[in-house]
């Protein structure tokens, strides 16, 4: 008889989901989903508001990767008063978005999916962990743990908070940085940058060596991917235009202001994350044996979509990448690897903007003035590409919201690599605690924001609730 695994919820990410497999009677994997089961309302109840306001509304939309809705926000009002931001406060928020991003790769490599490398996919549940780490490599933990707190200390001196954010403003920033907190950030980022330096060390000998057969092997299927690169086709986490990239490595740029002749979205009624895809495919379709219009974003992509990176050891170590594993690389566990590369170049960037004489530059913000018009703007978050689309009536009230974030790009990749690992692991009916975890692996590579993805709320998303006794039989269920 065929049977259904449930894997809920799933651990050591940021939102709650669930993964469900179906077994045929052979014991063998029919179909699997993966559900997202939480729902926010951001893009309908930000209608009505003064849109100066949304660079501080929308950073509550998590608290984990709030700086990339900040300064996603902030270049969206930009746009909508048909302002060019003053240069320092622009650098300044290149600045903070660098930081955030070293912060969150830190958490993400170590405190998330750290415990799968380090302990191994094998290891007991109960310590396969962040306590796990700490017990095994108590030095290394106390480390990660002042560092990561480092970093969001420097957002504090820049911006007053780490978490929501109100410091970024149209038209700029609203505090200039003194020379004396420079200083101060400089010293802390020599500190951060050592880390992303060992990281990278650390993983490329003691880590990724022992899993390569997994890394090949594990969940692999082709996409195309999406980015964003500067003219020259570097990597660009604030600024650019997007790259959209098929799987055989052939890529066409355009503006973010286009993303609508570039993207379009798909709504399945048992989650309640879109799927986006390539509107120039056609038809979506997760398909292993035919997939169509699937890209993903986040790190592998921007590894794979831009033609270099302007800081010198990140790019000896994209170098290194492309010669192990080519361009496009397909394998989904290289997210990690992609990863630390921009952990260094961030490291790298945070440095060059804390050496430029204008980041202490008291003109810092330009004046605004109300008026009907659309702004569309994006940058990339750590989990991928962030646009933010916004229009107002002429006294600057927001009529229509328009979010697409990095996680959402990757739904339809996710489903896709859990059912391929899913397919590959579970065979006759036999499986374990481990082979589970490996499912999961999936979810983990693309280091999933849930809270950023689920904002969706126009009743054209389906709500399915089970109905089930004590021991956990399906007795009944209900859609809409």
């Amino acid at each position: 008889m065929g049977k259904t695994l449930r894997i809920q919820p799933i651990t050591r990410i940021e939102g709650h989901a669930r993964i469900t497999i179906q077994l045929d009677d052979t014991g063998n994997v029919s179909d699997t989903q993966f559900s997202v089961l939480e729902l926010r309302g951001f893009e309908k109840f930000c209608i009505g508001k003064p849109v100066e306001e949304m660079p501080r509304i929308t950073t509550r939309i998590c608290g984990v990767c709030p700086w990339s809705h900040h300064n996603a926000s902030a270049k969206t009002t930009d746009a909508v008063f048909g302002v060019e931001p003053a240069s320092a406060g622009r650098k300044l928020r290149e600045l903070c978005n660098s930081i955030a991003f070293m912060e969150e790769h830190i958490l993400h490599f170590y405190f998330l999916a750290g415990a799968d490398f380090i302990l191994g996919p094998d290891a007991d549940y109960s310590v396969r962990n962040v306590f796990g780490i700490l017990a095994a490599a108590p030095d290394l933990a106390r480390r990660v743990v002042k560092v990561r707190h480092l970093a969001a200390h420097m957002l504090e001196i820049i911006a007053g908070k780490a978490i929501h954010p109100a410091a970024a403003v149209p038209g700029g920033f609203s505090k200039p940085l003194l020379e004396e907190e420079r200083q101060e950030l400089r010293k802390m980022a020599d500190e951060c940058f050592e880390l992303a330096k060992f990281s990278m060390s650390f993983a490329k000998e003691d880590l990724f060596p022992k899993y390569l057969d997994v890394v090949n092997s594990l969940g692999v299927f082709d996409t195309g991917f999406l980015g964003t690169v500067k003219e020259d086709g570097s990597l660009d986490l604030y600024d650019g235009k997007l790259r959209m990239m098929t799987a055989d490595g052939a890529y066409e740029d355009f503006s973010v202001e286009q993303y609508t002749d570039y993207i379009s979205e798909h709504v399945e009624p048992w989650t309640y994350l879109k799927f986006p895809y390539m509107k120039k495919a056609g038809e979506f379709s997760m398909d292993l044996d035919n997939p169509n219009g699937i890209y993903r974003t986040n790190t592998l992509a921007r590894m794979n979509v831009v033609d270099k990176i302007d800081t010198p050891l990140a790019q000896a170590e994209l170098e290194e990448f492309r010669e192990k594993f080519g361009r496009p690389a397909q394998q989904t566990l290289l997210f990690h690897w992609a990863r630390l590369i921009e952990l260094l170049h961030n490291a790298e960037n945070a440095i060059r903007l804390l050496e430029d004489p204008e980041i202490t530059s008291t003109d810092i913000r330009k004046k605004v003035e109300p008026r009907a018009a659309r702004g569309v703007a994006s940058v990339e978050a750590p989990r991928g590409t962030l646009i933010h689309d916004y229009e107002t009536d002429e006294n600057g009230l927001v009529t229509n919201v328009n979010l697409i974030v990095g996680t959402t790009h990757n739904n339809a990749p996710m489903n896709m690599s859990v059912k391929k690992a899913a397919i590959d692991l579970i065979k006759d009916g036999k499986y374990d605690e481990g082979i589970l975890n490996r499912v999961e692996m999936m979810i983990r590579a693309h280091d999933p924001c849930l809270s950023c993805a689920t904002h969706r709320l126009d009743g054209k998303l389906g709500v399915k609730l089970d109905i089930v006794d004590s021991e956990g039989t399906i007795l009944d269920t209900y859609t809409t």
